[in-house]
């Protein structure tokens, strides 16, 4: 395995080789429509995109965590409130 020598596994590869393509997504989506210039949510904070994809991540560790803590494995209830969450975020806050 070639990443082995980190004792990484798959999900973690993919976790991280999703956040790569969120923040390349984030920076094209820039690029493309700049501005993005903050707004103001229910919780009264003012948020740009990139606060919002920071807050989405974040929470979803989280999430994720709490789901192994409370429920153990498979991590796909915890998979599907993240996505919840991540698009609540992006439309709320």
């Amino acid at each position: 395995m070639i990443l082995s020598w980190m004792a990484w596994t798959w999900p973690t590869t993919a976790f991280f080789i999703f956040i790569v393509l969120a923040i390349a997504t984030m920076g094209v989506w820039e690029h493309f429509s700049p501005g993005g210039g903050p707004r103001r949510g229910v919780l009264g904070l003012d948020t740009t995109r990139g606060d919002r994809l920071f807050i989405s991540i974040i929470g979803s560790a989280f999430i994720h965590l709490g789901w192994l803590g409370f429920m153990g494995t498979p991590l796909w209830g915890a998979l599907a409130i993240s996505i919840i969450f991540l698009i609540s975020v992006f439309r709320w806050v």
